[in-house]
């Protein structure tokens, strides 16, 4: 079973074939199995069977289409900072299950420093991030305090 998004887990076993065929998916996850299998030297059987067994590992999480949110009626994106006043892992791990569920809110990301939890939401509007403020985490008795900061342009890394 592949491990949680969470967890942290040395990959010591992987050798040099299995680390090229991460780089090159992470580069472009839609490359086909012969193309991938030529860009790391193995034959595509070898290929399949090493990509087979990282997915099943967990190093490989998912593939994904990215999508203009605008297409989808989003056009609006969003960091919004959120506090908590407990911090109990009971109270942290509630959160954190009801928040990946809420309309709009692309990825949760569990932070240290000031904040806890930054959450990226997409919105069709400002009326509608604002709602979703107020109806989803303010009213949230676990909420401290949140702030919101939007997103004018995303570049994707390379990493």
């Amino acid at each position: 079973m592949p491990p949680e998004s969470n967890d942290v887990r040395p990959y010591p076993a992987l050798d040099e074939v299995d680390r090229a065929i991460l780089t090159e998916l992470a580069a472009d996850g839609r490359l086909p199995n012969n193309a991938l299998a030529e860009r790391v030297g193995v034959a595509p059987s070898t290929c399949l069977t090493r990509t087979r067994a990282l997915r099943e590992r967990g190093a490989i999480r998912g593939f994904h289409a990215e999508v203009d949110p605008a297409a989808l009626g989003l056009p609006l994106q969003a960091l919004v900072s959120v506090r908590l006043t407990a911090h109990e892992r009971a109270a942290v791990d509630a959160f954190r299950a009801r928040s990946v569920r809420l309309p709009g809110v692309v990825s949760v990301f569990h932070v240290a420093g000031a904040e806890d939890y930054v959450l990226h939401v997409r919105a069709a509007s400002g009326d509608a991030l604002r709602d979703f403020v107020l109806d989803h985490l303010a009213v949230d008795p676990v909420v401290q305090h949140t702030q919101t900061s939007l997103i004018f342009e995303q570049a994707r890394g390379m990493g």
